[in-house]
């Protein structure tokens, strides 16, 4: 998933109104920052194959330090520690689920790949990606729920809390929508790269955002 991804994150900061959209975007976007670079170095491994899913032509045969469950759950607890040191448990808690809301929603539209620790055999994914329609429609949704969350959780302060907003959900959605729809890329390391690029420009913009939208006061 991709947008699916960030529907976790703008959904989440109801319940977290005081943790900023992209502290919220960089957790349910960790394991696809780390697996960029660890392809990079060559740590782990995939290959593009055209027509390898009707949604996705990424083989992403070996990414179990990244992706497995185990190491998920570690990333999870470990980009989260900080507030759990400061005691700040609960936004602690929905910091570390929205990390590991990226293995679950991976595990649902992945073919099956995703191992269950590194080293393990066994390999685990429901497939959706061999659906295009069904990966539109279900994350499409989710992605369209997630703006409505956090529209109505925060309140712009000015234009470009609004205009900068819509353009950013504009601009993943494209991204998300080329991915699919597109020729696949060259290589596996151009896609690396890409994210490795992509991603920190997104944070960037949702940084810039979230100084010009304000959690809505109840009443």
């Amino acid at each position: 998933m991709f947008v699916g991804h960030f529907a976790v994150a703008l959904a989440a900061k109801k319940v977290t109104p005081r943790l900023s959209l992209p502290l919220l975007f960089a957790a349910v976007q960790l394991l696809d920052l780390l697996w960029p670079v660890f392809i990079l170095l060559g740590v782990e491994h995939a290959r593009v194959t055209p027509g390898f899913a009707a949604a996705s032509p990424l083989d992403l045969y070996d990414f179990p330090i990244s992706h497995s469950l185990v190491t998920s759950l570690g990333w999870s607890v470990l980009f989260a520690s900080p507030l759990f040191i400061k005691r700040r448990f609960h936004e602690g808690a929905v910091l570390a689920a929205c990390v590991f809301s990226h293995f679950i929603l991976d595990f649902v539209s992945h073919t099956p790949d995703m191992p269950l620790y590194p080293g393990g055999h066994a390999k685990f994914g429901l497939g959706l990606w061999n659906s295009l329609g069904a990966t539109v429609a279900i994350e499409g949704g989710l992605f369209v729920a997630g703006i409505v969350i956090y529209l109505r959780a925060t309140r712009a302060t000015s234009r470009a809390g609004t205009v900068g907003f819509a353009v950013l959900m504009v601009m993943l959605a494209a991204s998300w929508l080329s991915g699919a729809l597109a020729p696949p890329p060259p290589n596996i390391k151009a896609v690396a790269a890409t994210i490795v690029v992509v991603i920190p420009v997104i944070l960037g913009a949702a940084w810039l955002i979230d100084r010009r939208r304000l959690p809505r006061t109840p009443g």
